[in-house]
């Protein structure tokens, strides 16, 4: 009778296992991640989001999408357009190839619901667990999300910058070269046009702050030409 109405051993580990599953992916994030439709992520992960602490409804919306570099430079480039634009950030880790990638531009510019004018767009400094056919691949998925984010917003493609200490998987910039090569055809394609932040800062190696980001007077300079490339955009309709 005792034999008829205890579980079997092998069924009672089974069913043990279950109970503890979802306690265990939720210990392991990347675990769980990974079973989830090609997300790699990195130990740390980030979202920045900056808005204006007063908007002028007079002036057209500006949004600097991007990474970390961005974030470098947005703050020279919000003070330049002052008076002239209401400038935005949204600065994430995710980086093209990443699924979370365009959710997070969604998100972001339904949150804010306004009309954004501009795009300046900058995405290549994260995501080396990613190979580049990966960041090809997710070019044009990108884009969809921007353009039905901000229809008929001017849209401005910057590339990526070099780096001063080439690292395994990554950044180098041997890997730089081929992300920038691969989104330049694709946004020349598109007729979107191209700030060339990695031709710029090529020629100022003397700024870095670390091994990928630039110091104050390089984010400046970085801020300069991205205030031409908006300011041109805006001129446009």
């Amino acid at each position: 009778m005792k034999m008829k109405t205890n579980i079997p051993f092998g069924r009672r580990g089974l069913l043990y296992f279950l109970l503890l599953l979802p306690s265990l992916l939720l210990g392991h994030p990347k675990l769980l991640l990974s079973q989830n439709s090609g997300i790699l992520p990195e130990e740390t992960e980030w979202t920045w989001e900056v808005r204006p602490a007063h908007v002028d409804p007079s002036l057209p919306n500006v949004l600097l999408l991007g990474d970390s570099i961005s974030r470098y430079y947005f703050a020279s480039t919000s003070e330049r357009l002052q008076h002239v634009a209401n400038v935005y950030l949204l600065a994430t880790s995710a980086s093209l190839g990443d699924p979370r990638l365009p959710r997070q531009i969604t998100d972001f510019c339904t949150t804010e619901s306004v009309s954004f004018r501009v795009i300046h767009m900058n995405n290549g400094m994260h995501g080396w667990t990613y190979t580049e056919k990966q960041y090809k691949d997710a070019l044009p998925g990108f884009l969809k999300a921007v353009r039905r984010s901000a229809p008929g917003a001017q849209l401005i493609w910057a590339s990526t910058t070099p780096v001063k200490t080439d690292s395994i998987p990554g950044p180098s910039n041997a890997r730089v070269d081929a992300r920038n090569t691969i989104a330049e055809a694709f946004f020349r394609t598109h007729r979107i046009s191209i700030d060339d932040q990695h031709a710029l800062m090529t020629q100022h190696l003397n700024t870095y702050k670390d091994s990928v980001h630039f110091s104050d007077v390089g984010a400046a300079i970085q801020a300069e030409q991205v205030v031409t490339s908006i300011q041109n955009a805006l001129t446009k309709r």
